[in-house]
């Protein structure tokens, strides 16, 4: 069975697909066979007459990856809202056991699976009784939380990790992504960390020539090596456990 972490945002556009493809990158560059894995990507692009998702094209050109980008996402939706109106409006029906076996696919394929989150936490996948958070619960993995640094980023945090720990996920830690170097953020660092009693596992600078979109990650890569320690990412990896599919 695959270990790996749930990413989850404090907010849509917070960066998850770019820490995702850090941290897919991170544990390649070890020597670890690790994937990235998203359920529904809503805003897809048109490339060579197919829409794919640019979060998943993104993780694998950053982490040296040639997965299918049809097996690291579960569903591709054009319109950018969330996904189960995405879905409503483009005619699609979103299936829980459909994205539970890709995942499990990875997880026979690969050592580790880092597993993304749509928009915030208590966004609909499905529908309104299928939510982020409960996608999070059915993978049973340790999560993460992706917060920004700046103004307003400790109400954020501090509500989506007491959400996050009242439904029943085992959150880790957060990394925080943007870091510009004020001494603001330096503050928002360390309260995160003591009003949540959990460890900011990487304070992630702000990069220039990152587009996810256009496919550029800049200096991504060396940033990521300096910033966060792979063993802590293993050590809190160690808690996946195994997933079965429910209909």
């Amino acid at each position: 069975m695959a270990k790996g972490v749930f990413i989850i945002g404090t907010d849509t556009d917070v960066g998850k697909s770019v820490i995702t493809a850090g941290l897919v990158y991170l544990l390649r560059r070890h020597g670890y066979n690790g994937v990235s894995y998203k359920a529904v990507q809503s805003g897809g692009i048109e490339e060579n007459g197919r829409l794919i998702s640019a979060d998943a094209r993104f993780v694998n050109n950053v982490a040296g990856l040639d997965e299918s980008l049809e097996r690291i996402n579960g569903y591709c939706l054009k319109t950018p809202v969330s996904p189960h109106l995405a879905a409503q409006l483009e005619g699609v029906k979103l299936e829980k056991p459909v994205i539970l076996k890709k995942y499990q696919w990875l997880c026979g394929k690969y050592d580790y699976v880092i597993a993304e989150g749509s928009g915030g936490l208590v966004v609909p996948l499905i529908d309104e009784g299928y939510m982020v958070y409960d996608f999070a619960k059915d993978l049973d993995l340790p999560v993460l939380v992706v917060s920004r640094t700046g103004v307003g980023t400790i109400n954020h945090t501090m509500l989506t990790v007491k959400y996050a720990q009242a439904a029943g996920l085992r959150v880790k830690g957060m990394i925080m992504n943007g870091y510009k170097g004020s001494a603001a953020e330096e503050d928002n660092v360390k309260m995160v960390q003591k009003l949540t009693g959990l460890p900011v596992v990487g304070v992630i600078d702000r990069l220039e020539d990152v587009d996810v979109e256009k496919g550029t990650f800049g200096k991504l890569k060396e940033e990521f090596e300096r910033k966060i320690d792979i063993q802590v990412l293993l050590e809190m990896m160690e808690d996946a456990k195994e997933v079965s599919i429910h209909e």
